[in-house]
C-alpha cells in the first residue's frame, strides 16, 4: 500500500576541507547522489526532496559554526523539514555533545534523522542506540586524529621546521621553507633599530608612516587584494615580540632553534624585549601620569566588573572616583561609584599593617635574611605615609595587590613575591554620605573610624556648640556664632550637652556611620540622659 502522507526530505552534506570542491563532480555532490537515490526508494513511503540545498564545503565537523547546517535547523525549526537525510551520522556532527543539541531540536518538531549508508533513523530506541554507539566512534576517531596532529606539529617544531600558518613579514615560503626576503628583510631590521631608538611603538608608527614602509600586499581567494597599508600599533607589537625574527620558533611556552635563518641578531631582539617589558612596567605604574589613579586596573565592584578610575570638578575642589566599567548594552543601573581617595586609603592602611607583621613574611632558611626582610618591610611601612601617588603605585604594581568591593567590606589581596600563598585582608566599611560628599568609613562595632580624617562638619558643629552655650549663658563674646540668631543659638547649644564620651567620639572621628552634622542639628527632641542619648544617636 502506498502512502499518502508527504514528508520533505532536506539533504546535509559536508566536507572538512575545500580540496577538490572545484571540480566538477565533488564529494559534496558525491553525498547528494547517494541521498537523493535514497529519497527515491522510499517514494512510496511519500518521501520527496526540497529544492533547497544545505552543503557545508570546507567545514569541520567538530562544532556547529556551519552556514549551512544552521540553515538547516532554522528551516527545521520553521516547520519546512520533516526528515533529514545524510550520506554518514558523522557528516552531521562528530560531537556526542552537539548531536545532542540538534536530535532536542529535532524532537521539538518532530522530524527524522536517516543515515543512508547506515540504515537507522532517531524514529526509535534502537535507531538512537546505533546513532550514540556510532557517533562515539566517530567523536573518538577526531580526538586521536587531532592528537596526532598536535604531536607532529609538536615534534617538528622541536626540529626547528616550519609548520605554516600566517608568513611573517620579511620571509617568503619555499619548498615548505621559510626564507628570508632581502627588500622586506631591510624594514624588519629598521623597524627594531628604529624603536631602540626611540622606545616607543607610538612614534615607531609615525616613523615608518613619514617613511612610507608599508605591509606586503597579498592575494587571497576570489582574487581580493589585501595589504600595502600602513603599519599599526597592533601589527609592529606582533613584529617586535616575534622569536621568528631571531631564527627560534616557538611552540606553546617553549622556544626552539629554528632551521631558518634570523634576520635580527641576538643581542638585539633581547634589547628590544627589555625595552618593552621596561615600557610595560612604566604604564603598569603609571609613571608618565601627571596624577595617577592607584587602583586603576586592580579594583573590581560587587559583582567581579572592573572600575575605572573618573574625575569630576564643583567649584575649585575635584572630585575622584572609581567607577564600574560596563560593557556595551550591559544594565547601567548597577553602577557602583566609590570615592577614590578613602578606598586608597583603606588600601595602603591595610599594606602598612601587612609589612608591620613579619609573620606574614616567608621565613628565610637564614635567620639573618629574615630578620633583613623584616626590618625592611617595617621601613617601608614607615615611608607609606610620605610617599608620592607615583611610589605608591609602584608599590601596588610590585605587590601585585588586587582590590574587591563587597557588601559591607572591602577585600585586598597581596600576592608578593616571598608569600607562600596571597594575603587576603578583609576590612569592614560602609559608603556613607556626609553632605554632598561619598566617604567610605571603616566600621567596627557599629562605630565608624576615620583616624586621618575626622567629618570636619561634625568637628565645625562641635566647636559651634560649645562657643554658643558660653555665649548664652555667659555673654562672652564668640565670633564663630556672632552672625547667628537667638533660636539658632539655641539649637547649637542644646548640642554641647551631649555626653562626654559622645563628643570625644565625633572628635575622633567613632561616631556611628549615620549620624551627620545636618541630622544632629535638626534634633529637636534629643534626651537629656547620657544613655538615652547614646541610644538615640545609635551609639552601642
Amino acid at each position: 500500500m502506498i502512502s499518502t502522507s508527504r514528508k520533505r526530505c532536506a539533504i546535509y552534506t559536508r566536507k572538512s576541507t575545500e580540496e577538490g570542491l572545484d571540480q566538477d563532480f565533488n564529494s559534496l555532490d558525491a553525498q547528494r547522489e547517494a541521498c537523493g537515490a535514497y529519497i527515491l526508494s522510499q517514494a512510496g513511503e511519500g518521501w520527496e526532496p526540497v529544492a533547497e540545498h544545505y552543503d557545508d564545503g570546507g567545514w569541520s565537523g567538530g562544532n556547529m559554526s556551519r552556514p549551512a547546517l544552521g540553515q538547516l535547523l532554522a528551516d527545521v525549526k520553521a516547520g519546512k523539514v520533516d526528515i533529514i537525510v545524510v550520506y554518514k551520522v558523522d557528516r552531521l556532527t562528530r560531537s556526542l555533545a552537539d548531536f545532542a543539541k540538534i536530535v532536542e531540536v529535532l524532537d521539538q518538531q518532530g522530524t527524522s534523522f536517516v543515515s543512508v549508508t547506515q540504515a537507522f533513523n532517531t524514529t526509535n530506541s534502537m535507531g538512537r542506540l546505533t546513532l550514540n554507539v556510532l557517533l562515539s566512534f566517530a567523536q573518538f576517531e577526531r580526538e586521536v586524529t587531532g592528537e596526532r596532529i598536535r604531536d607532529k606539529i609538536a615534534a617538528s617544531k622541536k626540529k626547528g621546521m616550519w609548520m605554516g600558518g600566517a608568513i611573517p613579514h620579511g620571509f617568503f615560503v619555499k619548498d615548505r621553507k621559510l626564507l628570508i626576503e632581502p627588500l622586506e628583510a631591510a624594514e624588519v631590521r629598521y623597524i627594531f633599530n628604529c624603536y631602540l631608538e626611540l622606545k616607543s611603538v607610538y612614534a615607531l608608527v609615525e616613523d615608518l608612516a613619514a617613511k612610507n614602509i608599508v605591509t606586503r600586499i597579498r592575494n587571497v581567494k576570489g582574487g581580493k587584494v589585501i595589504g600595502g597599508v600602513l603599519f599599526g600599533r597592533g601589527a609592529l607589537a606582533q613584529i617586535l615580540k616575534n622569536p621568528t625574527y631571531n631564527g627560534k620558533i616557538k611552540h606553546k611556552d617553549v622556544i626552539y632553534e629554528a632551521e631558518y635563518k634570523a634576520i635580527i641578531d641576538s643581542e638585539t631582539f633581547a634589547q628590544v624585549q627589555k625595552t618593552i617589558a621596561d615600557n610595560r612596567y612604566d604604564k603598569s605604574i603609571s609613571k608618565s601620569a601627571v596624577s595617577p589613579s592607584l587602583l586603576a586596573g586592580r579594583i573590581t565592584d560587587p559583582d567581579g566588573r572592573p572600575m575605572s578610575p573618573t574625575r569630576g570638578q564643583k567649584v575649585n575642589k575635584q572630585y575622584c572616583y572609581y567607577v564600574t566599567r560596563f560593557k556595551p548594552g550591559e544594565d547601567r543601573s548597577t553602577i557602583c561609584r566609590l570615592p577614590a581617595g578613602e578606598v586608597d586609603r583603606i588600601v595602603i592602611d591595610s599594606i602598612e599593617r601587612h609589612l608591620t607583621h613579619s609573620s606574614d613574611v616567608k621565613e628565610s632558611s637564614c635567620k639573618a635574611i629574615w630578620q633583613q626582610e623584616n626590618q625592611a618591610n617595617k621601613d617601608l611601612a614607615r615611608k607609606l605615609g610620605d610617599m608620592t601617588k607615583h611610589e605608591l603605585r609602584k608599590v601596588l604594581v610590585d605587590f601585585d595587590v588586587h582590590t574587591r568591593v563587597n557588601d559591607g567590606e572591602i577585600e585586598i589581596t597581596i600576592n608578593r613575591s616571598g608569600l607562600d600563598v596571597p594575603v587576603i585582608v578583609s576590612v569592614p566599611a560602609k559608603l556613607v554620605r556626609r553632605g554632598n560628599e561619598l566617604r567610605m568609613l571603616l566600621h567596627y562595632d557599629g562605630y565608624s573610624k576615620d583616624p586621618k580624617s575626622s567629618d570636619p562638619t561634625l568637628l565645625k558643629l562641635v566647636a559651634q556648640a560649645f562657643a554658643a552655650r558660653n555665649y548664652l549663658v555667659s555673654c562672652k563674646d564668640a565670633p564663630i556664632v556672632a552672625q547667628y540668631d537667638h533660636r539658632h543659638l539655641q539649637r547649637l547649644a542644646r548640642v554641647s550637652w551631649l555626653a562626654p564620651d559622645i563628643i570625644s567620639a565625633i572628635v575622633d572621628g567613632r561616631q556611628p556611620v549615620q549620624l551627620t552634622a545636618r541630622q544632629l542639628i535638626r534634633c529637636s527632641d534629643i534626651p537629656l540622659g547620657w544613655q538615652d542619648q547614646r541610644k538615640f544617636l545609635g551609639f552601642p
